[in-house]
């Protein structure tokens, strides 16, 4: 959403998009099922959503950056709408408000329930699609960041099995996912697996938070890679979580109960499956037969997996869901390699702290997809980048293909140590065994090495944050720490002496 988003604001400028798959298939940004959170109603602010946002974030929220990123969100909402994304609408026409987890008021927009990502990503890929200025490149993967004196240069591009080849510009946006993928249990495409964070780490980028991890609380128990999502909204309309006794045990944990920040409501759920009581999300009572209607993505899901949602409780677990860490950017966009701004989940730009506050993650790539893109216009009017050494060579890089069980081994290792709930033996155990497979696979495979380098910094950021905050959570430090009420920062160097010192 946010590299698409951004090549249209660039328009009529020459952008080349680089895409492994036709647009909008595997990105997360279609499989988005809440919306766009932002201050919509009259008597909604953004200053309350910033608010909410900096509260969500468990401490270490950028206020400056949850003002201007919330004070931009109606803009862009009316934007979308505006080239024709089919929000949800009451009869006078106002936008139709969903109320998610730790919000104070409704404001989340959404489409037909649960299909808010697919249809804002069809409008994109439309308008993408229709725009001369815009040239899409699809089956072509990114492997690697071609860096000199911390300066872009290129990037190393991969089209089938043909040889790779380098592209250069006067200005890079990255805006390539998250992590979700690097754990076993998870709601994202089977191809976000921390490639542009990787990425960007081996070419020198500061990387910010990386250990925070949002575990969505209620992925759907299917024994289904990925696990199909059961979005917040249906808690937001009333379902309840209950055990295989029928118990509502969230009411004991948060006085917000299901609506718990979802940090809190995944580690109940995660207790739960432990104990063996098989928890569950209740819809029957709260929505009954209209979830085949208001949620078809997730009846849909049941469906196909034996379940009636009408009749049935929902059996859920929590699973990777959204990075909050990333490639460190400034409030313009704007990572620490000059020429390389960032954008989308791939990024941290320090809006979500510890916590993601609920559908903020499609309003950040939308704010800084337009932020990144007029930074970008600013440098080239001003004549800041040139375009490096045309002959640039090809760098070595490894094209052979990973078999899927090594890359299953690293997903394990990181649900089974570096998950829901930690102990620093573990992440040690898992920094450990990231360099068993970098030894024996190391450099093989460029796309592996960068799945490796971002499961290091994940790790790595964990094993340092000797506290309990927001998606962190440390079984042997339960508490929060007022000497890490900051935004953690690292780079791939010194990543690896940690790992290389256990």
């Amino acid at each position: 959403m946010a590299g698409l988003y951004a090549a249209l604001n660039l328009a009529p400028r020459s952008v080349t998009i680089i895409s492994p798959k036709p647009l909008g298939f595997d990105a997360s940004s279609a499989w988005a099922q809440g919306g766009v959170a932002a201050a919509m109603d009259e008597h909604d602010t953004p200053e309350a959503h910033a608010n909410d946002t900096v509260m969500a974030g468990d401490g270490i929220v950028d206020a400056d950056i949850a003002t201007f990123v919330t004070s931009a969100a109606k803009e862009h909402v009316l934007e979308l709408a505006d080239v024709g994304t089919p929000f949800d609408r009451l009869g006078n026409g106002d936008f139709l408000m969903s109320k998610e987890a730790a919000h104070s008021f409704a404001r989340v927009v959404r489409v037909k329930g649960d299909q808010a990502g697919a249809a804002i990503m069809r409008t994109l890929v439309k308008e993408v699609l229709n725009t001369p200025s815009i040239t899409v490149m699809q089956g072509v993967t990114a492997l690697d960041l071609i860096v000199k004196n911390n300066e872009m240069c290129g990037v190393v591009l991969a089209n089938g099995e043909n040889d790779p080849f380098v592209i250069q510009a006067k200005a890079y946006l990255m805006a390539a996912g998250g992590a979700g993928s690097l754990f076993m249990k998870t709601t994202n495409p089977p191809t976000v697996r921390g490639l542009a964070l990787g990425m960007a780490a081996r070419a020198g980028a500061e990387i910010a938070d990386a250990e925070f991890v949002q575990f969505h609380p209620t992925a759907m128990d299917l024994e289904l890679d990925p696990a199909p999502l059961a979005t917040e909204a249906l808690r937001g309309e009333g379902a309840i979580l209950i055990n295989k006794d029928g118990i509502q045990f969230m009411q004991n944990i948060h006085k917000d109960a299901e609506l718990a920040p979802r940090d809190i409501v995944a580690r109940a759920i995660f207790r739960e499956h432990q104990s063996g009581n098989k928890p569950a999300l209740d819809t029957r009572s709260a929505i009954g037969a209209n979830i085949i209607n208001q949620f078809p993505s997730v009846s849909e899901a049941c469906l196909k997996s034996g379940i009636d949602p009408v009749r049935q409780p929902i059996p859920v677990i929590p699973a990777a869901h959204y990075h909050m860490g990333g490639v460190a950017t400034d409030i313009k966009g704007k990572s620490s390699i000059k020429g390389l701004w960032i954008s989308g989940e791939a990024s941290s730009t320090g809006l979500h702290g510890a916590n993601r506050l609920a559908s903020n993650g499609l309003l950040e790539a939308l704010v800084y997809a337009a932020t990144a893109s007029n930074g970008i216009i600013q440098a080239i009017e001003n004549n800041e980048y040139k375009i490096f050494d045309k002959n640039l060579p090809v760098p070595k890089v490894g094209f052979n293909l990973i078999d899927e069980k090594v890359i299953l081994e690293l997903r394990k290792a990181m649900s089974n140590w570096v998950g829901v709930i930690r102990t620093g033996e573990d992440i040690a155990k898992a920094l450990r065994f990231i360099k068993k497979l970098d030894l024996e696979h190391g450099g093989k495979s460029t796309n592996f090495d960068n799945m490796l380098a971002a499961a290091t910094l994940i790790a790595a950021a964990a094993y340092l944050r000797k506290e309990s905050r927001g998606g962190h959570y440390r079984k042997d430090f339960p508490n929060k720490n007022d000497n890490f009420q900051k935004r953690s920062k690292m780079n791939l160097v010194d990543a690896l002496v940690l790992r290389n010192s256990l």
